[in-house]
């Protein structure tokens, strides 16, 4: 058994995921990730550069009083510039200014940078690299040097990138991390450089931060792990620049269950529910496939794989779906049939098995539904809706007395708006609603939500966050079926629903209300 190892956790959604296009942060998103990653375990946080924009230095304010339970914040920042004092530099009066407990510094490692992007001398970058550090630390703060560009400096000129650490390291930086700032580095050259430089500096803490340009960051940085290095630096769902930073989704589980590394993190299985906390802020869909927390990580739809999961779990998976707070799932299909339908009804009960009459029931009406276009190996709540329905533990939760949408075109404002009346019955009482949308789903989406919210107010935290549409028969032409997907999210739970018909509007209409079917009825 490997001995244990203890690595240190940087998250950097606030600064370099903020990068990343498409993201966005309120000062309101910024406190809540930063009290989400203090809860899970995180070591430092990198809230932003409070000398590069107003909206960091107001964060820091914001949080200055506040308390954390593990974390440690910090302010990021460059060297000061060329040819003026530590002191008269404003990005470091304005890092200092932030009063965190923990600064980080970046610096060029490599000497092309310097003479192509500073455009200051050799001498000049490394006196900018000492005399910083020294400032911090002048002011009582732990210091966190990022050596940026540091692998294509050691490839390039390694006595100089060398260079560049020692004046961290002589003025004081309590952690030094090479930086993959391109994110062009293979594996195997991370891991070599790394090993090298920790082997050469055994007092030293080294800290690894990878871009993902070519697909590698994780790789990179478990390697860089193996080579020595005890701090490692990523973005919770890999958000970032360009092609985004080590996912530390997946670095973390990888850390703590495949190199045997302890850090911060006490409770794995929240991994799930953090991820997709954050995913909100972020405005991001966890991709199905996504290690660990995606919808796909732990399913199975292969006859012979649910076979194999069903009397043994660990003959297709590396780990137990619970250890990261994910389930597993059997997708239902035309390599599954009868054996993925049994497995789904075990939840109610054990009196079920091949032969009940209520699975030839159920497999009988879900090839009526196949026939009509249905799939349902994607849409696994409209799949439980059904098996609850066959088995008299589903009712309605509301009934449509008749919905009618309008759109008009060209619209005065140049947009494609769109409206939706909708009557809805619960119990005996009646409500009806009416709302605008960008399309006909959309409105009749809003209103349906709006007459609902009445009765139910727990599908306020509910959205729809994915919509999918499919012809079935595209030899129909306009006359085609659709199948329509729709992917809904409360914050704690993603669920996928499914509707088919001639109608899109129809279609639509039929995965919507099998989506809040089952957020009333299964997750409430």
């Amino acid at each position: 058994m490997q001995a244990k190892r203890h690595i240190k956790l940087l998250d950097s959604t606030l600064r370099d995921g903020a990068q990343g296009e498409g993201i966005s942060f309120s000062l309101q998103d910024k406190v809540n990730i930063a009290q989400t990653l203090d809860e899970f375990g995180i070591d430092y946080i990198e809230g932003g550069n409070p000398g590069s924009n107003p909206k960091d230095m107001e964060f820091f304010q914001h949080v200055r009083n506040m308390r954390w339970k593990h974390a440690r914040l910090c302010a990021f920042g460059a060297t000061r510039r060329g040819g003026i004092a530590v002191d008269a530099d404003e990005n470091l009066q304005a890092m200092l200014a932030a009063e965190t407990p923990c600064v980080v510094v970046f610096g060029k490692a490599s000497l092309s940078q310097v003479e192509g992007v500073l455009r200051v001398t050799a001498d000049e970058n490394l006196a900018m690299i000492r005399e910083t550090v020294a400032f911090f630390k002048s002011h009582g703060r732990e210091v966190l040097f990022d050596a940026e560009h540091f692998f294509d400096g050691f490839t390039e000129d390694s006595a100089y990138a060398l260079k560049a650490l020692e004046a961290a390291m002589s003025a004081g930086a309590d952690s030094i991390t090479l930086c993959d700032t391109r994110g062009g580095s293979a594996p195997m050259e991370v891991r070599q450089i790394s090993e090298t430089i920790v082997n050469q500096y055994p007092k030293m803490i080294f800290g690894v931060h990878c871009h993902n340009d070519i697909g590698c960051a994780v790789a990179d940085s478990m390697l860089a792990v193996d080579a020595g290095v005890r701090l490692v630096q990523g973005t919770f769902l890999g958000c970032g620049e360009r092609c985004g930073n080590a996912d530390l989704s997946i670095l973390i589980p990888n850390l703590i269950l495949k190199k045997n590394c302890v850090c911060g993190v006490e409770r794995l299985d929240r991994l799930m529910d953090v991820s997709l906390r954050l995913a909100e802020i972020l405005n991001m869909t966890i991709p199905s496939g996504k290690p660990y927390i995606g919808r796909s990580a732990f399913a199975h739809k292969g006859g012979m794989h649910i076979d194999g999961v069903s009397k043994q779990p660990d003959s297709y998976e590396h780990v137990p779906p619970s250890v990261t707070g994910n389930r597993r799932r059997f997708l239902l299909s035309e390599m599954s049939g009868r054996t993925t339908i049994l497995e789904k009804l075990r939840p109610y009960g054990p009196q079920y098995t091949k032969d009940s009459p209520e699975v030839a029931k159920i497999v009988e009406r879900l090839k009526e539904l196949e026939h009509e276009g249905y799939q349902f190996e994607a849409a696994d709540a409209s799949l439980e809706l059904l098996i609850r329905r066959e088995l008299g533990l589903h009712q309605p939760h509301f009934e449509l007395v008749l919905y009618k949408t309008t759109g008009e075109f060209p619209s005065p404002d140049g947009r494609a708006q769109c409206s939706a009346m909708i009557e809805i019955k619960v119990e005996n009482q009646t409500e009806v609603t009416a709302a605008l949308g960008n399309g006909p789903v959309h409105a009749l989406d809003q209103a349906l939500r709006k007459a609902l919210n009445v009765f139910y107010p727990a599908l306020s935290a509910a959205q729809l966050t994915d919509f999918k549409v499919r012809v079935i028969d595209t030899e129909a032409a306009t006359a085609a079926r659709v199948r329509v997907l729709i992917e809904s999210s409360d914050g704690a739970h993603v669920w996928t629903t499914i509707g088919v018909s001639s109608d899109i509007v129809e279609a639509s209409w039929k995965a919507l209300v099998d989506s809040i079917e089952y957020k009333l009825d299964v997750l409430c």
